[in-house]
Parts: structure tokens; C-alpha cells; sequence
């Protein structure tokens, strides 16, 4: 198999490739090898190369249903024994685990090589990925552009043609907003779908989710065939679906009641592309012979996403505090970690009770809105990928947080109530460009980005399509009718079109 073919197939046409003895795993591995080192200083998708490790792996008979497909994890939360998890942090040499996280053993048991893991925001606290500890990940679309983030790497990797699907997770966002930003497709699956064990119970009290980026519906509904399912000791257990999602998919949805809106629930700008791509979408849907509507959940906005910024802070003072424990100080941390943590402290126990009450009243709210609706339009940003650097503090900005910081005058303030107006004004900047992901992650509801619409300049931007909660399925069968209505696969970074062209 040559570069071009690579290229054109999926992770299910590459398992069937590998199956039918048209490629073997290694030919697989060094072709995803070989796009990496061509690609690696272009983009700075990977931040861990675990060759040895795919080597080892490819020693030892290859099953399931992805069996020698090239694949990369993210490098948080997604624990390989004797590998460290970086996080996005210099204090990530201090973790280095002893056995795999759950979805890793499914990984490793549907076949797939893992041959390195993927850059992340440190502690994955941002909607891009420029870790100081490994450098800043581009958009393949645009190097001069964010490839967003958490799983900007992830995406990356995948829109850079090193893989056709890779591991990634979603707290706020962090699939679909790197889907969106790099033209791929992102489920966020329902909360408890997909299990976070051994090493812990619920990551961010239940708002993250472990999923994958990839250029295919299919890739997607198979991923989370082998991903689903609970382990020994999770707090709750997922309705299996009554049928493989592969299969489900593959189901027409029926006449479905969408609503839509394009404003930013919290009353942040929304960019005109923004707006019509949800307003194309909408038509498509109509055309297809869904009911559309205008209409938006009962939800404040604004309250949601205080809730989150806050419950935010708080998981980044206890993981700071955790890596402590492990030997990491605070020079390692970036200044910005580190004020968000200060900020955490200051929280009180029954601040975080009163922030994690709320939660409900969003699930509630949104249950009721799809009593009435199937399915919930959005756009899944604000506005196409941003320029590195957009939204930093200037460095006199940031020597002085680092000041307060480090004095513990931060803290004290915020304590004392007089950073109100700080976090909120903080909220609202570091969620202006991605207003519309946090409601999937506080209410536990699927949510996908499904890339639909390419600006006037050539740059993708996905919908975000949200369902009630466990309805996944419904997800995918929509999202593979749209994918038949209007087929991205093909769409790719001009100048990786131009090296396919020029390897067949």
C-alpha cells in the first residue's frame, strides 16, 4: 500500500485491508510513521512516540475489529502502563502509571497499534493547544490557525493524514471543537457511556467523556462499539444499546422535530459563517424531510457557563495539589494553571455543593426541550479557527498574575469576594469563541460536530447536532444521512491532497 491509498481509506477500510492481506500492520505503522516525521514540525501533532511499543504490539497476533490500523491516544487521562501521561505539563514525568486505563485495554483489544500520544493544553484546561512543555499544535488547514483544543493534537494528526481516527475526550468540548476547527467528525458521547476506570470513578464530576476524532460516521459508531460499556466499580451503568451502533447507524432516522438557534447563549458574538452554517444545515434538514424550527432550551446561559468556569477552577487546584503528591512543584506549572488553581482554592466546599445543584436544573431544562424535539442544532463555535496567540495576556499581563500568585495575594482576594467580576469577566472571554459545547458536558447528553460547511477563505467549521441522553444512535444515523447528503471524506488540506496526488 502507497501513501495515496492510505490516505483514501478509514480505519475500517484499513482493517479490511489488513484482513483481506492487501497491507500488512507494518506497512500500516510505517506509513503512518513516515507521515508523521513529514509533517511533525509543520503542525506538532504528537508529543509522545511510543514506537517501541507499537513494535512490541506488533510481535503478538492482531484481533478485533480495527486489527493493525495505526491509531494515537491523547495524552491525558488515557493511562499506558509504564508510559508517563504527560497531561500537557513538565510535572507529567512525575505520573507514570502502572497498568492501562479501561479504554486503553479496549484499544489494544480492537486491534489497533499504538505507536505515540497526542498534544493537549496543559491539564487540557483550553479550547487550544499550546502546552509551553511540548509546544503549540497548528491547524492543517492553516498552520498560522489554533487546531483548537483539548484534543487538538488528536485532530491534527487526523486532518494531517498520520492517522484516520485517534483517541481523544471531552469536558467541555474537546472533541468537537478540534473536529470542527480541522473538518472531521466528533461525538461526545452521553456521560457513563464510556468508562474513565480504574484510576477514577467520573472525570470532572461526570462532564467528560472518552470518545474519538475521525473522518468517517462509521469509523465513529465502531470506535464506540468497542469502547462502550461499564467496568468493575463504576458509579453507574449505561443502557447497552440493543444493537451494535455499527448497525444502528446504519437505520434511517425517521422524520425528525430539530430545533436551531445561532446565538451564543452567553451573549458573546457569533461569527456570520457561524450563522450560516447552521442556517444551510437547517435547509439541508428540511430538504432531507426533518421538521425545523427555531427554538432554544430555558436555560440561562450565562449561569451555565459561570457553573462550569468555577467547577473548572476547582479541578485544577485538586489537580495540582494530586501531582504535588507525586513530587511535581509549582515551577513546572504554567502561570495560568497556576492562577486558575489559586482561584479554585479560594472556592468553598459549599460554593461547589451550590455550582454542582445547578447541574440538575440544566439536565431538567433540557430533558423537557427534547420532550418536544428530537435533536438540538447549534453551531459548534463561534467562528472558524483562531490565530495563535488570540486572547493571551500581553507578558506585563501575565508577570503580574504571576506576582499575585505567587505571593498568595490571588488567593486572598478571591477569598475575600473581590475577583467577582474578574472570574465572570474570565468566563466570558475564555468561552467566547466556544459558547455552545458546555451544555452536553453539565447536563451527560450526546453531543456531535458533523463537518458540514467550509467558509469563502477554505476553512472548515462542523455544526454541533445535541440528543437526549443514551441517544447516540439516533446521533449517528443522522449523522450518516448527512454524510450521504453532502460527503466531506474527500475534503482535504489543499497541500495534502497534492502529495496524495503525487504518490500514486
Amino acid at each position: 500500500m502507497k501513501l495515496a491509498q492510505y490516505l483514501a481509506c478509514d480505519a475500517t477500510d484499513l482493517a479490511h485491508a489488513v484482513a483481506r492481506g492487501e497491507a500488512t500492520p507494518q506497512q500500516l505503522l510505517g506509513l503512518a510513521l513516515d507521515q508523521q516525521a513529514r509533517v511533525q514540525a509543520r503542525f506538532n501533532p504528537v508529543c509522545r512516540a511510543m514506537e517501541p511499543q507499537a513494535r512490541a504490539q506488533l510481535q503478538r497476533p492482531l484481533a478485533g475489529p480495527f486489527a493493525g490500523v495505526p491509531f494515537l491516544l491523547k495524552d491525558i487521562l488515557q493511562d499506558y502502563a509504564g508510559v508517563p501521561t504527560g497531561s500537557g505539563s513538565r510535572a507529567g514525568r512525575h505520573y507514570v502509571p502502572q497498568q492501562h486505563a479501561a479504554v486503553v485495554r479496549r484499544y489494544l483489544a480492537g486491534g489497533l497499534v499504538i505507536f505515540g500520544k497526542t498534544n493537549v493544553p496543559e491539564l487540557g484546561l483550553k479550547a487550544v493547544t499550546d502546552p509551553q512543555a511540548h509546544g503549540r499544535t497548528s491547524n492543517p488547514w492553516d498552520g498560522r490557525l489554533t487546531a483548537g483544543g483539548s484534543s487538538g493534537g488528536a485532530a491534527a494528526a487526523v486532518a494531517a493524514g498520520i492517522v484516520p481516527m485517534a483517541a481523544a475526550n471531552d469536558g467541555g468540548g474537546s472533541i468537537r471543537i478540534p473536529a470542527s476547527y480541522c473538518g472531521l467528525f466528533g461525538l461526545r458521547p452521553s456521560r457513563g457511556r464510556v468508562s474513565c476506570g480504574p484510576a477514577q470513578g467520573e472525570v470532572w464530576f461526570g462532564a467528560s467523556s472518552e470518545g474519538v476524532i475521525s473522518r468517517s460516521v462509521r469509523d465513529t459508531a465502531r470506535a464506540l462499539d468497542l469502547l462502550s460499556g461499564p467496568e468493575p466499580g463504576d458509579p453507574f451503568v449505561v443502557a447497552a444499546p440493543q444493537r451494535p451502533f455499527q448497525n444502528l447507524m446504519l437505520d434511517d432516522p425517521g422524520r425528525l422535530r430539530v430545533a436551531f438557534s445561532t446565538a451564543s447563549p452567553i451573549g458573546t458574538p457569533v461569527d456570520a459563517e457561524a450563522v450560516a452554517a447552521v442556517q444551510q444545515t437547517a435547509q439541508l434538514l428540511q430538504d432531507l424531510g426533518h421538521d425545523v424550527e427555531a427554538a432554544e432550551p430555558r436555560i440561562d446561559g450565562r449561569v451555565l457557563a459561570a457553573s462550569f468556569v468555577e467547577m473548572y477552577f476547582g479541578q485544577v487546584a485538586a489537580a495540582l495539589e494530586t501531582a504535588r503528591a507525586m513530587g511535581a512543584h509549582a515551577g513546572e506549572f504554567e502561570v495560568l494553571t497556576r492562577v486558575l488553581g489559586a482561584l479554585g482554592r479560594a472556592n468553598s466546599a459549599a460554593s461547589v455543593v451550590r455550582i454542582l445543584a445547578l447541574w440538575n436544573d440544566f439536565a431538567r431544562a433540557l430533558g423537557y426541550f427534547f420532550e418536544r424535539y428530537d435533536v438540538y442544532l447549534t453551531p459548534t463555535v463561534a467562528g472558524p479557527a483562531v490565530p495563535h496567540g488570540r486572547g493571551d495576556p500581553a507578558p506585563g499581563e501575565l508577570a503580574l498574575l504571576d506576582l499575585l500568585e505567587r505571593s498568595g495575594v490571588l488567593r486572598l482576594l478571591a477569598r475575600l469576594g473581590v475577583l467577582g467580576s474578574t472570574i465572570d469577566r474570565m468566563a466570558r472571554d475564555s468561552l467566547q469563541h466556544v459558547p455552545f459545547t458546555q451544555l452536553a458536558n453539565l447536563t451527560g447528553t450526546p453531543a456531535m460536530s458533523v463537518p458540514l460547511h467550509w467558509t469563502a477563505a477554505g476553512l472548515p467549521m462542523g455544526v454541533q447536532f445535541g440528543a437526549a441522553f443514551g441517544q447516540e444512535a439516533l446521533l449517528l444515523q443522522l449523522a450518516r444521512q448527512l454524510e450521504l447528503a453532502r460527503p466531506w471524506f474527500d475534503r482535504r488540506p489543499a497541500w495534502l491532497q497534492e502529495a496524495a496526488a503525487a504518490a500514486r
